[in-house]
């Protein structure tokens, strides 16, 4: 097969998955792994991809954004490695906020025996927290349809109220020059806010994240600590440059 065949069938394969994996490609293409190695940094110079842990990603625009149904139905396992791994920094006697991210929300469970406080900008999350005896503070505002997340100056004002022991965030997009970003200037100030009230953040996040960047910018990388699953190696060492980075084992 000629090489620009194969990287139709991968930017193709790509418009139809966000993540695709070296052994799927490998039979698609009925390549070897070489050539599709190749072939993704070909593609991603190129802008049409970036290279992940394993595969590619395709690229997100910077206004682009899931409602929490779609993020919630897509790498249900990683985001529960990521989230169990979140849940435990948190220690008893803590005040924490939860943001409205569907990986925080995966901490919930894990969260249900110690004796803590939370406070969150998310809808979604109450039944959850309120099921697991956790007291919980929801944060006054708009609510963002897709999201189900409580933002504008209503949840900024909210918010200054409370100061946290360590905040939980997700994130859109996570890139070694440009920080922490995601598309919604109302949701950037609101995550932003919540970090700066917090005396540690965290920023979970699987792979797909990573060298991306979304319209509005959050935080530079030093004022949160990342929680990943998986990291190419090079991205690994841009971050570690700037940031903590915690990685998910066994």
């Amino acid at each position: 097969m000629l090489t620009a065949e194969r990287h139709r069938l991968i930017r193709d394969l790509l418009k139809k998955q966000d993540i695709v994996n070296i052994q799927e490609l490998m039979e698609l293409t009925e390549a070897s792994e070489s050539t599709i190695r190749r072939d993704l940094t070909q593609l991603e110079h190129a802008k049409f991809l970036k290279r992940i842990h394993g595969g590619a990603a395709r690229l997100q625009g910077k206004l682009d954004e899931q409602s929490v149904v779609e993020k919630s139905a897509k790498n249900l396992q990683t985001k529960m490695a990521i989230a169990k791994l979140a849940a435990s920094f948190v220690e008893d006697g803590d005040c924490i906020y939860l943001d409205a991210g569907t990986t925080v929300y995966q901490m919930i469970p894990y969260l249900q025996q110690k004796k803590i406080v939370v406070v969150t900008n998310s809808v979604h999350h109450l039944d959850a927290l309120i099921v697991g005896g956790i007291k919980t503070y929801l944060v006054g505002g708009e609510i963002k349809y897709t999201t189900k997340a409580m933002i504008g100056r209503g949840a900024f004002s909210s918010l200054q109220q409370y100061r946290f022991d360590k905040c939980f965030m997700g994130m859109n997009g996570i890139h070694a020059t440009y920080g922490y970003t995601t598309p919604d200037p109302e949701e950037a100030m609101i995550k932003q806010a919540a970090i700066h009230l917090s005396r540690e953040a965290y920023i979970l996040a699987d792979e797909s994240k990573f060298n991306e960047v979304s319209f509005a910018e959050v935080a530079a990388l030093h004022e949160a600590t990342i929680l990943t699953n998986a990291i190419e190696a090079s991205t690994l060492k841009a971050l570690k440059t700037k940031t903590t980075v915690k990685v998910v084992t066994g």
